[in-house]
């Protein structure tokens, strides 16, 4: 996340070159995980046992007092907003109940990333499976998890890791699409590879991160998955800052398909609340059920 504007990297430098831990707990975050704790706990409403797939896990979890995090400071406008507030929104409280469970001392300390969150969730039963090319994020996940036999990480590209682990042996799940989007594979790719996950594990929750820097280049990657025909799709975007292109990223939202019937509705309540914490005055947010039109 965190795509910047106006700069050209050799594709391959960018692959291995992009590190999470610059962004971590920035509004983006925030908006991620809060959709990724409401679909897990939906999940957990029954006893039989799910998988959460993470396409883009990063290192699990990112240190506040880091040198990348302190460089950009983006967790001060996203999960640091929100950290001593009870909303009364469930989906919201539950995130930051999450995210306070780990950081006991009572200051924020470490911000967990999306496979952090997903095994401080799942249970006994349940499953979580990781792909990560980068070699320095793929050994710090693999050494957090290595006692976790709940756990398999796989150093691979996201779309080989859906090859290589989908289906899973729990047919219920999440599989969570995050990629920087700073190659523009990322952007032509990702439908082809949904089409192919979702032949594969046709009855998951897929949960697709994107960040909005130019309005007209959103709606058009929205587009592509309407005129796909993908069935039963919600849309969901916080928006800090007003659109405006070259101005990086000023917003991102998440494309959910196959959401839980309860996701729109937890969503509608919750964006109210991040849009007072986590906008400017001219920000905006949208919750969308997405049909015929994007």
């Amino acid at each position: 996340m965190g795509v910047q504007c106006g700069t050209t990297y050799p594709q391959a430098l960018i692959m291995l070159s992009y590190r999470h831990s610059y962004h971590a707990g920035n509004f983006a975050d925030v908006l991620k995980h809060i959709v990724q704790v409401a679909i897990i706990e939906y999940l957990k409403k029954k006893d039989k046992p799910f998988t959460v797939h993470d396409t883009h896990a990063g290192a699990g979890s990112y240190t506040i007092a880091s040198d990348h995090m302190q460089k950009t400071g983006e967790y001060r406008d996203g999960i640091a907003r929100l950290l001593d507030n009870r909303t009364g929104v469930g989906v919201i409280d539950q995130y930051v109940a999450l995210v306070k469970k780990l950081n006991p001392v009572g200051k924020l300390t470490e911000y967990p990333g999306s496979p952090l969150i997903s095994a401080s969730l799942l249970r006994e039963q349940d499953r979580l499976q990781c792909s990560e090319l980068h070699s320095t994020d793929f050994e710090l996940l693999q050494r957090r998890f290595a006692d976790d036999k709940r756990v398999r990480v796989e150093k691979l590209d996201a779309w080989q890791g859906f090859k290589a682990m989908l289906p899973p042996q729990h047919r219920r799940g999440l599989v969570l699409i995050d990629p920087s989007y700073e190659m523009e594979a990322d952007y032509l790719g990702l439908l082809p590879a949904l089409q192919m996950a979702m032949e594969r594990f046709s009855t998951a929750t897929y949960a697709i991160w994107y960040p909005v820097l130019d309005r007209n280049r959103t709606e058009s990657f929205i587009r592509r998955f309407v005129k796909a025909e993908i069935p039963n799709m919600l849309r969901v975007e916080c928006c800090p800052r007003p659109d405006a292109s070259g101005r990086g990223m000023t917003g991102s939202g998440m494309l959910i398909v196959n959401p839980p019937y309860t996701l729109a509705q937890h969503m509608a309540q919750a964006m109210p609340v991040l849009k007072n914490a986590l906008c400017e005055p001219n920000g905006h947010t949208l919750v969308r059920e997405l049909t015929g039109e994007a």
